[in-house]
């Protein structure tokens, strides 16, 4: 699928990749809308290159309908959706844990960012690609949903099912022309590693632009046979 021209939205866009992605696109020239709980405060860049910024919080169910009528209001049609905001869980000094320490809680919160608040907002947005019988919606992966490391348990759980979701939703709807796709960037130089792992190797790890525009390049393939790629997989192709 060629990405020129398109309606793009983007969860959890003010930093990181889902920055970069979304600088790179509308710098392109295509119309795109971030989601963000701090859209209000939209990244100076991302203003200057046109981007619209929602605010909105997509672990309450509650937002997902305001959320989704003004994506809709300022593109009238979608193109691509990817879902990328996430959160560790845990707290700010300790956002890993183990799961017999994690509270049910925070348990909850994870799983609503991570994986109900892609379903609902997916769910919403679904209409005018299935009208069209054309589009795409990444879900952004980790290589934590399919490794078990210790203390990721939250996170990794939320990713792993949102994996499999993704698959389901990519055979349910392959015949409205609609591809879903999981795909793990690779371990980013982001404010999110660094809280997880503050000893970590930072130039060691990819930087959110590079792995922006070599994820672009990826999606310009017009399809894929298969539904989910690790990070080594993507950048081969």
């Amino acid at each position: 699928m060629n990405i020129q021209a398109q309606n793009i939205v983007i969860t959890g866009a003010n930093s990181g990749l889902g920055k970069s992605l979304a600088l790179q696109a509308a710098n392109a020239g295509h119309r795109v809308v971030v989601i963000s709980r701090s859209a209000g405060q939209l990244n100076k860049d991302l203003l200057a290159a046109g981007v619209i910024g929602i605010s909105g919080d997509l672990s309450n169910k509650h937002e997902i309908v305001r959320i989704s009528a003004e994506v809709l209001s300022e593109l009238g049609q979608i193109d691509v959706l990817i879902n990328n905001a996430s959160q560790l869980g845990g707290s700010g000094k300790q956002p890993l844990q183990l799961l017999l320490d994690t509270d049910c809680e925070v348990f909850e919160e994870v799983l609503a960012t991570n994986l109900l608040g892609p379903f609902r907002l997916t769910k919403r947005l679904l209409s005018s690609m299935i009208l069209k019988k054309r589009g795409r919606v990444i879900n952004i992966s980790s290589d934590a949903a399919v490794s078990a490391y210790e203390t990721w348990g939250a996170y990794s759980i939320s990713k792993t099912a949102t994996d499999h979701m993704t698959r389901i939703w990519n055979e349910e709807l392959k015949d409205y022309g609609i591809q879903f796709l999981a795909i793990d960037p690779g371990d980013m130089n982001t404010a999110m590693y660094r809280a997880a792992i503050p000893d970590a190797d930072f130039d060691a790890l990819y930087q959110p632009e590079d792995v922006a525009r070599d994820l672009w390049a990826f999606l310009s393939h017009d399809h894929f046979e298969q539904v989910r790629f690790t990070a080594s997989q993507w950048r081969a192709l």
